[in-house]
């Protein structure tokens, strides 16, 4: 049963990322359910008014394209799937844009790929424009981009992508909703001593043995995508819940503290997942010195690293590599993201701000590393 803990991690989730499937999306692929999506812009909305930031990973393009295009069953060739994926993903994204529009909440379309996360430069890319979306107070609607890419259509469905947007972003907890109620110890349909796991870590072994099975004839995803998207998301501090996608007010329910399905608990700490994954780095390609001054705030003040207080750049790195911060003794005090590679970094040292448009030709980052993805050497 609920525990206080999987509670606390639900109601105290501030950053939350929510995937949907296709049969949820598309009413079992009969087109887009206009009502279902209605209501849960409308928990968005209300969600974003207490305080709460959403992302909304929506499959049911290639469905909504299949229904436009007039073909009633899915076909196999790729060039088919990605044309309907185009000719899908603009009813999908009018029917959210206007939903939230009703209801005061501005909508952005964000369409990504695996490969656009794999690389770091696109991965800073594609984070600080959804960072600067959640700030601006706009809800970002994500799907694959399925006209180009065939990840999705070929492999699983989006769930993977739910929990690499999690990663992104380094959200609180991961959503998905589906047709099932969560996760049992086996397929109740076939075994009748089956259990409903209410709660467990998100990573367990265990997990994978039970979920296994396919998915639907729409949707590509089974439950076992669903168990390998929580433990990727896990990675990086994120808890997930599996919910029933038609249970009422589910968001709402459970960023209560309600615990509406199966909650897969990270056992890591968000801060201490990104700590680690960038101490892990054994070969850094290149790192800054920095003077006194911005040591002490680096250390003492926990600041953001500025191009001004640099005064030397080493080694080849591109935006998005991790680095050492060095003292001007070479001792390391401090690693992290780069926001400008080392060519831009060298121009930048010693620089203000101000002076980034006239030596780079445009306005980036104020820091070299911001303070959010640097972590303090011990």
């Amino acid at each position: 049963m609920q525990s206080k803990i999987s509670s606390q991690v639900l109601s105290q989730a501030r950053r939350i990322v929510v995937k949907v499937g296709s049969s949820l999306v598309t009413d079992e692929g009969r087109g887009l359910d206009a009502q279902a999506i209605g209501q849960w812009c409308e928990q968005l909305a209300q969600l974003r008014q207490d305080g709460r930031e959403l992302i909304m990973v929506s499959s049911g393009a290639i469905a909504e394209g299949m229904k436009r295009l007039g073909w009633q069953t899915r076909p196999s060739a790729i060039h088919e799937l990605q044309a309907a994926a185009a000719v899908g993903q603009m009813g999908l994204v009018q029917v959210y844009e206007s939903k939230l529009r009703q209801l005061g909440t501005a909508s952005a379309q964000v369409l990504l790929t695996h490969a656009d996360l794999a690389d770091r430069e696109r991965y800073l890319n594609a984070r600080s424009t959804l960072l600067t979306l959640l700030q601006l107070g706009v809800v970002p609607v994500i799907n694959e981009n399925d006209t180009v890419v065939n990840d999705e259509i070929k492999f699983g469905d989006n769930d993977t992508l739910g929990a690499l947007v999690a990663n992104l972003v380094e959200a609180d907890l991961l959503i998905i909703l589906t047709d099932q109620k969560g996760l049992y110890t086996a397929d109740p349909r076939k075994d009748p001593t089956a259990t409903f796991v209410h709660e467990a870590q998100a990573g367990d072994p265990a997990l994978e043995a039970m979920a296994g099975g396919a998915g639907s004839s729409i949707g590509r995803g089974g439950m076992i995508t669903k168990i390998l998207a929580a433990k990727r998301a896990a990675g990086s501090g994120a808890s997930t819940v599996i919910a029933w996608g038609r249970e009422p007010n589910a968001l709402l329910r459970l960023c209560s503290g309600e615990l509406i399905g199966t909650a897969l608990l990270a056992q890591t700490a968000k801060n201490q997942a990104r700590k680690q994954w960038m101490v892990d780095h054994l070969q850094l390609r290149g790192s800054v010195t920095v003077d006194a001054g911005a040591v002490s705030k680096l250390i003492d003040e926990g600041k953001s690293l500025l191009p001004v207080g640099m005064t030397a750049v080493q080694g080849d790195f591109a935006r998005g590599d991790v680095i050492a911060v060095r003292d001007e003794q070479g001792h390391e005090i401090a690693r992290g993201l780069a926001n400008y590679a080392s060519a831009e970094a060298r121009l930048i040292c010693r620089k203000a701000s101000s002076e980034f448009e006239r030596l780079l030709g445009y306005t980036g980052e104020p820091e070299m590393v911001h303070r959010t993805n640097l972590v303090i050497s011990r």
